[in-house]
């Protein structure tokens, strides 16, 4: 068995797995990919974004390429909660981004960032154990072609909720499992039975609408999302059923239940891969801890929950970009004391709000005529605009503002898509994923921070209206320190922030 070594392996090249490989790439670090799977998958899982993540992509400089439109990703006009509808229009400020964008599609835009970056990509090469050691970690690789192994200084797991890192390190994964079965599908539908407007007119049932619908015996989900390729599920409380390949018969069947009418559901036609699966219970679950020595969690390794309202790429890739620059610090060595832990102090409550909502929406999504009063006490409450500022900072996930060690109200929040004075938007300057310290207006903020230019990109510049006078901005987008004044006080507290995350002058 041969032995290679390695700065960073990561364990899983889905979209969370990537997006670290990535950011890693752009300090200088490159990681080693593995994954089992001889090739990015073609299994249509999710088929979208929401949420803050949508603005960190732009970021990166990805918005565009991803989405395949010009100019800054712009807020959407609405969103569901529990196939609730929620009216965001005449929000003063609307956090909620959302983006078509099929699983597939974005694992191969990733992957094509990944490899130009220069990162070690190996399709069918599977983690087959791991040994920690005081000063690395060993790690057996099985491949077709050879069995080897990696000593690595740091491991991440980006491999599901089974992780096998997360399970041979020992970390505990606590939760619950909801009494459902969730069916879902690519299937044909007789083209009577749309109605123009994206959903289905169902004889004996009545208009079946894009999106969640909530019946009295469960839910069901109908969305075409590409062309000709309608997309159906069903949502039944009840225990398991036998583990066997599920079939559109049996879709059908349990549509039937639900619906209380034929609705007549077809094999797809067309190329695959078509998704047909069937998800005995939700788990809900969370890492004790999403750190232990040298070995990290990342994504559904570390928290898994339902998948209505479609918050899981939204947690996992901000996990991806708050971890990237702080593993980077730890390995070239400048990163403050404690810089690694924040990555569990930070996302971790960002995991648990997650998981709290998705619970609700399952709760809601539940049959009885207790949970149908809820929801018409919850649609009246949804008209108001408080509520609805709270639910959109709720599921864009910008509700839970980071502890940065400054009071300003742009601190410890992602900071705002502004455009300085040389008509640049605030997104480029942190394309390069590198620290952004903005003067604006010649307040004697970058000067001040002279000794840091080797961490810290300075930039004076000016704005109309600017909300701060100068602001320090982390790689992932995140305010470190504002202020509307620069004084000595205010030039303290920046020394003190800059020390904090990035190390001494």
């Amino acid at each position: 068995m041969t032995d290679e070594s390695a700065v960073v392996v990561i364990s899983g090249a889905g979209p969370n797995g990537l997006m670290l490989a990535c950011e890693l790439a752009l300090t200088g670090i490159r990681p080693v990919v593995v994954d089992r799977l001889p090739g990015p998958s073609l299994e249509p899982k999710a088929n979208g974004l929401v949420g803050q993540v949508i603005r960190m992509l732009d970021q990166r400089g990805l918005y565009q390429t991803f989405s395949g439109e010009e100019g800054p990703p712009q807020p959407t006009p609405g969103w569901m909660f529990a196939a609730m509808p929620l009216s965001f229009l005449g929000l003063t400020d609307n956090p909620m981004y959302a983006l078509r964008i099929s699983q597939p599609r974005l694992v191969r835009l990733l992957e094509k960032r990944a490899r130009d970056l220069g990162v070690d990509l190996r399709w069918g090469h599977e983690l087959a154990g791991l040994r920690p050691e005081p000063e690395c970690i060993a790690l057996s690789v099985s491949s077709p072609e050879r069995d080897y192994r990696i000593v690595a200084n740091y491991l991440v797991g980006a491999d599901g909720g089974r992780s096998l890192v997360r399970k041979t390190t020992g970390i505990g994964f606590p939760g619950s499992t909801s009494p459902t079965v969730a069916r879902i599908a690519h299937v044909h539908i007789p083209e009577h039975l749309r109605d123009g407007y994206g959903g289905l007119e169902i004889p004996g049932f009545g208009r079946l609408g894009f999106g969640h619908t909530r019946v009295d015996r469960g839910g069901l989900i109908y969305a075409e999302f590409e062309p000709g390729r309608p997309m159906f599920g069903t949502f039944e409380v009840g225990p398991p059923v036998e583990d066997t390949a599920m079939t559109v018969t049996e879709l059908r069947q349990s549509a039937r239940r639900l619906l209380g009418v034929d609705l007549p559901l077809e094999e797809p036609k067309g190329a695959g891969p078509h998704a047909l699966r069937r998800i005995n219970g939700w788990n809900t679950r969370q890492a004790e801890r999403y750190r232990d020595g040298r070995v990290l969690l990342l994504g559904d390794a570390a928290h898994v929950h339902s998948a209505i309202g479609g918050p899981g790429l939204n947690l996992g890739l901000q996990d991806a970009m708050n971890l990237g620059w702080k593993l980077a610090a730890e390995i070239h060595g400048w990163a403050p004391p404690g810089l690694l832990d924040t990555y569990q102090s930070e996302r971790y409550p960002v995991g648990k709000r997650v998981m709290m909502h998705s619970l609700a929406q399952t709760a809601l999504m539940s049959p009885g005529p207790e949970v149908g009063a809820l929801r018409e006490l919850l649609g009246e409450l949804f008209t108001m605009p408080m509520v609805l500022q709270h639910m959109a900072e709720l599921l864009a996930g910008s509700d839970v503002g980071y502890d940065v060690g400054d009071d300003h109200p742009l601190s410890g929040r992602l900071v705002p898509d502004l455009t300085i004075g040389d008509g640049r938007r605030v997104a480029e300057l942190l394309h390069e994923g590198h620290p952004v310290l903005l003067d604006l207006g010649g307040c004697g903020a970058a000067d001040a921070a002279r000794g840091w230019a080797h961490r810290v990109d300075l930039v004076r510049t000016s704005m109309a209206a600017a909300p701060a006078v100068a602001m320090l901005i982390r790689p992932d987008g995140y305010v470190a320190w504002a202020t509307d004044t620069f004084d000595s006080s205010a030039e303290q507290r920046l020394h003190a922030a800059l020390t904090r995350w990035f190390g001494g002058a």
